[in-house]
């Protein structure tokens, strides 16, 4: 398939008013494509021609629309190899990680294959005698959908899938790290029978597509992941123009180190959690909460793992941590690490950037102990490959440090004590909780999201998607006497 740099609106792709380069961060002198970014005029087109496919959309059979997503799901998966090396090029995560996205990003497309063909809706008797009622849920209508550079694919895939399946169609702007991944799946999509008009792939900088779009009163309903103050925004002019929002925005994740914890695990939960994926993910566990007993072992051996951890280049066997996304999140991160160690931190390893064989956005992870719950580094969200150690003298004190922030995606403990795991899970105030496990993961078929200013509507994935994506209808029929 030829590597396409264009937009793809009402079935065309179209060049944009301008380009920009994708880079990859494993080596700034790669450059992988000159994309287009599109006009306002383009986006405007991209807005009507899905209101005037949409309904057509929602029209087609059930099988034929199940038909369509399981083909682009298959194709995700067979294709994992080639496109994960895509991703990793332009994005940065190890070329094994970016397999395993492309192909979860297939497995949320065969999902909700499955998912169009379980459109059931309620019956129910009236309070009225002779008025019989009926319950279903129909599109919402044309969907905006705003997906972020760390998961380029997969957190677009559960988006725009369950969009698809419930009959509603879709303008996509991606992030614009990201075009490369972007480009892929529109081809895909395309090549699959989406109808004219139905699926568009807008491109350009959030502050100009990113904020039309948004603002569009031709927008039915908007699915973002980003920021908190970007996430606010759109909850504002969603609010003003009546349009559904659902939003995923920043979050402060914290794993519990209990003294009766298994070490082993307590240690691989924090290394994959804090540094996995160069700890840019929205679940990444920056906060380690650790009890006193065992804060010294556990600090010891966390650090000989994360020195052991191999840094390099995404595409290069062996490599468990790749490059920074870009310059300026390199920035950002070595700007956090300074002031880690300003409020007081002591840095135990990495946090320096690092000089490899090609030019590109490296950083050690890092890790710091002597930190209170209340330091700025430990109150907003780090998107780096670090991490800082609050010690705790008990598990009442660890469960209100946990809770001690105004965010709450994930929250995760490492115990043997059942009473404490199950204390845990009902009284953590986060979306997601996880015991013995890392903070980072979770699972396609059940729903995502988190609390307080973590995220705002419905929930994403699983059955509860069709909560943002369809509205629903209730019907009163009298049908009278027969003759």
């Amino acid at each position: 398939m030829t590597l396409e740099t264009r937009n793809y609106i009402a079935g065309e792709w179209v060049n944009g008013t301008s380009t920009i380069a994708n880079i990859n961060p494993s080596d700034t002198r790669d450059v992988i494509g000159q994309y287009a970014q599109a006009s306002q005029t383009q986006l405007e087109n991209a807005v009507n021609a899905a209101q005037q496919a949409q309904a057509g959309w929602a029209r087609t059979s059930l099988e034929q629309r199940q038909t369509v997503l399981m083909n682009i799901g298959q194709e995700l998966m067979a294709r994992a190899q080639e496109l994960g090396e895509l991703l990793a090029r332009e994005e940065g995560k190890p070329v094994a990680e970016g397999r395993g996205e492309v192909y979860r990003s297939g497995q949320f497309f065969t999902y909700y294959a499955a998912e169009v063909l379980r459109q059931i809706g309620d019956n129910a008797d009236s309070v009225r005698e002779g008025v019989d009622i009926d319950v279903r849920r129909e599109a919402v209508g044309v969907v905006a959908i705003i997906s972020p550079w760390n998961f380029p694919m997969a957190t677009a895939a559960w988006k725009i899938a369950p969009a698809l399946a419930f009959g509603n169609a879709v303008v996509w702007k991606p992030a614009n790290l990201v075009p490369a991944s972007a480009v892929a799946l529109t081809q895909i999509i395309a090549k699959h029978g989406v109808p004219t008009g139905v699926f568009n792939l807008v491109m350009g900088a959030g502050s100009e597509v990113g904020n039309h779009l948004v603002n569009s009163t031709s927008i039915d309903a908007i699915s973002f992941t980003g920021s908190v103050p970007v996430g606010r925004g759109i909850a504002m002019a969603g609010a003003a123009n009546f349009t559904r929002v659902q939003l995923e925005m920043g979050s402060k994740n914290a794993l519990v180190i209990m003294d009766d914890g298994d070490m082993d695990t307590a240690v691989a939960c924090a290394l994959n959690g804090a540094f996995g994926g160069s700890g840019q993910k929205c679940t990444a566990s920056s906060r380690l909460i650790v009890h006193r007993a065992v804060h010294d072992e556990f600090v010891a051996r966390l650090v000989a793992g994360a020195k052991a951890m191999v840094v390099g280049h995404a595409l290069e066997a062996g490599t468990q941590i790749g490059p920074i996304v870009s310059a300026q999140q390199l920035s950002e991160n070595l700007n956090n690490v300074a002031l880690a160690k300003q409020e007081g931190g002591e840095l135990m390893c990495g946090g320096e950037q690092l000089d490899m064989a090609t030019p590109g956005f490296y950083m050690n992870p890092a890790l710091f102990i002597g930190t209170h719950n209340k330091w700025t580094v430990n109150q907003e969200e780090l998107f780096a490959p670090m991490a800082c150690v609050i010690a705790v003298d008990d598990y009442e004190q660890a469960i209100h440090t946990v809770n001690d922030t105004r965010f709450g995606l994930t929250a995760g403990i490492v115990t043997k004590d059942l009473a404490k795991a199950t204390h845990f899970q009902r009284t953590a105030r986060t979306g997601c909780v996880m015991v013995n496990l890392p903070t980072a993961g979770t699972d396609y078929h059940v729903p995502f999201g988190g609390r307080g200013q973590s995220s705002y509507g419905p929930r994403e994935q699983g059955q509860y998607a069709k909560d943002f994506y369809t509205t629903v209808k209730t019907s009163y029929i009298k049908a009278g006497q027969p003759f």
